[in-house]
């Protein structure tokens, strides 16, 4: 594993079942600040599940049992003390599919901020400016504020998502396959995006575009069957990996 001196992230000898399946067996993953991790391997491996429980999203099924521990800034995540919608607001979460609110651009980025208390009408709009900038939006939709987010393109909504993430200014931002249903100027524009938003938030993505894990992450860790098996620098990964599995995945031998 990775050593990292002050990690922003530490996931430490989670395992994940759900019933009688096991999931995660064990990852054992540090993840540093202002980087990006992709998370790679074929269908099935774990890279979703592991993670949705950065941000205890398994938290609502029944038959999920988790044990390890992960930790933001050296806090427990899982700590029976720990307030999940806190957590959640600090772990922000951007999904495969877009899912803007059926409301305004406005009041799509302003949710998180009016849930937690923030009413003002000019600090809202400061907020909803900035996240809108942030993700390269806010000049496609500066005048239509009040439009539906679901009129927008497939592009424009995952945009609009992540701007509305970062809205609540997240501490670390999860990416699950952010890309997949976008053509591919919208796709450049998301991994531009991600390269930018690097420079504030810690960002971990999983991915199935190999390409897309060599051009945006700084790490990348390569996991199969529930076990993550190499972990280094996303060059190193790509044209020297040590271990066979990673090596025939990424030369095109299975997944």
């Amino acid at each position: 594993m990775l050593d990292f001196e002050n990690p922003k992230l530490e996931i430490d000898s989670l395992r994940l079942s759900f019933g009688n399946k096991e999931v995660l067996k064990g990852i054992d993953l540090h993840i540093p600040e202002r980087k990006i991790v992709a998370l790679i391997g074929p269908s099935g491996c774990g890279k979703s599940t592991l993670l949705r429980s950065i941000n205890r999203m398994h938290d609502l099924t029944p038959t999920a049992r988790i044990s390890g521990d992960i930790r933001l800034d050296r806090e427990s995540v899982y700590h029976a003390k720990a307030d999940v919608v806190e957590v959640r607001r600090r772990i922000g979460m951007v999904f495969q599919k877009p899912n803007p609110f059926p409301k305004s651009i406005f009041d799509n980025i302003a949710y998180g901020l009016r849930i937690n208390g923030q009413q003002s009408r000019k600090h809202l709009s400061e907020v909803v400016q900035r996240s809108l900038q942030d993700s390269y939006l806010w000049e496609e939709v500066h005048e239509q504020l009040d439009k539906s987010a679901l009129e927008l393109s497939g592009g424009q909504q995952q945009r609009l998502c992540i701007a509305r993430s970062i809205a609540v200014q997240p501490h670390v931002l999860l990416m699950d396959e952010p890309c997949s249903a976008l053509d591919p100027i919208s796709t450049d524009k998301i991994e531009q995006l991600m390269l930018k938003l690097r420079e504030e938030y810690t960002i971990v993505i999983v991915t199935h575009n190999m390409q897309q894990a060599q051009r945006v992450a700084d790490y990348t860790a390569f996991m199969y069957l529930g076990e993550l098996i190499e972990y280094a620098p996303t060059q190193e990964i790509f044209e020297a990996p040590k271990h066979e599995l990673t090596q025939r995945y990424i030369g095109g031998g299975f997944g």
